[in-house]
Formats: structure tokens, sequence, C-alpha cells
């Protein structure tokens, strides 16, 4: 894991917190839904969790004077603070980028302004359901290189086949990924095109930790012949997503306001454009009826999260949380 991971703590809670009565019901409610149990420490959790809650709370009233463009909802994250959640839940190996030779290949000979207004790749079956890599694995980076090579290979034989991330998290540790300490896409991608292979998600499902290598060559439904490494331009991404398909990417998501996100265009001040931590897959972009453009973003953190999984991040906007600083495709 990276520095980026443990950063940004929401601060030390007391040994004897206090807590507002009137959100008992809620923390009862909450608990239920997500099944979460305490042992020990159910006391810190409730301050964190009620902290998140009045935060989320303060930003939705804000939202109909103009100061935001998206909402944010209490979800299954609500009782981790933000050092907690940046070391459960990303996973992409910034570290890694700085020792990283890009291998750019040519892009379409295709201006921006040729591209369609909008696209959903979703609406033409290029991209399976949503995941959830769970709390205990940091294997973003193995989602988002599965979902980029399913899109190719339906792109490829027009069948959509679930890919095994577990395949990816279990064997590709010798081309530099970390199972659940992270990864990175292009070296996903490099295993498979020196394996032969990938096996689907059904003979080789997820289960949230790193085992031993089980890959079965009768169970691939997947070859990679070589990937490309974008450019790290907006243009160059939005010309990807427009004329390829779903494009793996990565952003800067160490932000309670990522946590938490439900719905709109998300634009956080503080996001970096250069300081990725999480593995995503940009499956198409768009623009709203009041000229605000986004980037639509498949996420690997269940449906529970977002839009039914999804994040819609603002485009156009300095390259708003890096997600066109690292972003490759894998040649099929």
């Amino acid at each position: 894991m990276t520095p980026i991971f443990f950063a940004l703590c929401l601060g030390m809670i007391s040994a004897a917190p206090t807590f507002d009565p009137s959100l008992d019901a809620k923390w009862q409610e909450w608990k239920t839904k997500h099944r979460k149990t305490y042992k020990t420490n159910e006391g810190q959790k409730r301050a964190v969790w009620e902290k998140n809650m009045k935060m989320i709370e303060q930003h939705n009233e804000q939202i109909s004077r103009g100061k935001y463009s998206f909402r944010m909802k209490m979800n299954a994250f609500g009782d981790l603070t933000s050092t907690e959640f940046k070391k459960l839940m990303t996973g992409f190996q910034s570290q890694g980028l700085k020792n990283m030779k890009l291998l750019q290949a040519p892009q379409p000979s295709l201006l921006v302004g040729d591209v369609s207004k909008s696209v959903d790749w979703r609406t033409k079956g290029y991209v399976s359901a949503v995941q959830d890599q769970g709390i205990s694995c940091g294997s973003c980076w193995a989602f988002s290189s599965a979902g980029s090579l399913e899109g190719q290979m339906f792109r490829k034989t027009g069948k959509l086949v679930p890919l095994s991330a577990q395949n990816l998290v279990d064997c590709s540790s010798s081309y530099g990924n970390k199972g659940c300490n992270g990864g990175l896409m292009h070296q996903a991608f490099q295993y498979v095109k020196d394996n032969g292979g990938l096996d689907t998600k059904d003979s080789y499902p997820y289960e949230e930790a790193v085992g031993p290598c089980r890959y079965n060559p009768k169970n691939s439904a997947a070859t990679v012949r070589s990937f490309v490494m974008l450019p790290p331009r907006e243009d160059a991404l939005l010309n990807a997503v427009a004329t390829v398909g779903p494009i793996s990417s990565a952003v800067d998501s160490n932000h309670t306001s990522f946590q938490f996100y439900e719905s709109g265009i998300y634009y956080e001040p503080n996001c970096s454009s250069s300081e990725v931590d999480h593995a995503i897959l940009v499956v198409g972009y768009g623009e709203e009826s009041n000229g605000k453009k986004y980037w639509l973003v498949k996420n690997s953190w269940g449906e529970r999260w977002g839009m039914d999984g999804y994040i819609k991040i603002a485009r156009d906007k300095n390259n708003h949380c890096g997600i066109a600083t690292y972003a490759v495709y894998p040649v099929v």
C-alpha cells in the first residue's frame, strides 16, 4: 500500500464518546441493514458513524443552495474513518507509475469534435454486472482489468462473458501485482497475454482473499495480444472511450465525499489530478441538460454504493480526480 492510503484521518475518537440519542433508531437500523456486529469497539464505531452521518446531512442540505452538484448518502462504510476506508477499499499501486515506461500506441485520427456527444457501453452489451471487492481485499485493479477485457472480448466475439478477478488476484504476482494489497491494470493484461488466457468468473469465483493460482485453460474466455497506455489527457480518454469501449482507469478516491457518494456529477475541490489510488472502469460519458459534462464510471464496491454501483465524475475539469492520469485498455 502507498502512503496515500493512510492519509486524511477523520480525527481521534475519545475513549468515552457522547452519542446523539436522536440517532439511536437510525444506528440500530443501519447495523441491521449492513449486518454489523461489534465485540469490543462499538462505542468508537458509533462515534465515527455519527460524525459521518452529520457530515452527509450537512452536505445534502447545501445542495439546494448550489454549493454541490452531487448527493451523498450513508452506506455500508459509515463506521469507517477515511484512513480505515482507504486502507480497506482501494488497491491501485500509484508508486508503480513512477518506474513504469508508458507504452503508447498511435491513437485514432479522430478529433474530439467528431465523437458522439454521449456514450454508454452498458446499452451496447459491453459491461457486466457490478461486483463487490469487499472490505478485506484491495483488488479494484483486478476488477477494472477484467471489466475492460470483458468489453474487448465482447467487441470481438459478440458474447459478454464475466471474467475472473480472482484469477488475476491469485496468479499475477510475478508481474508486480500484490493480490489484495494492490496492483496495476497493465500488469494484469501482461499476465493474461503471457499466460495465454483468463478464466471465467463462474469457473473461478471471487473469494475476497489471495489463494493459490488455480488457472485452468479449459475455462479461459479471454486472451490479450497487447495493451495500450493512453496519454494522460482527457481528450485521449474521450477518443478511446468513444471508439474502443470501456477503459481501465484510476482516480483519487481519498475523500469522504467519494466514500459516501450517492448521485449527481461528482466534483471535489480537493481531488488530486495526479495522486490516484483507486482503479475503476470508464464505461461512457455524457452531458446533463445544464451543460455539465461527466464521465460514467463503474466501481467495484457493490450496487449499494453510488448509483447502483456507478458514479458520474466531472469531465473537462482539468483531469478531475486524475481520471486520465493512468488509462489503459487491452488489445485482443
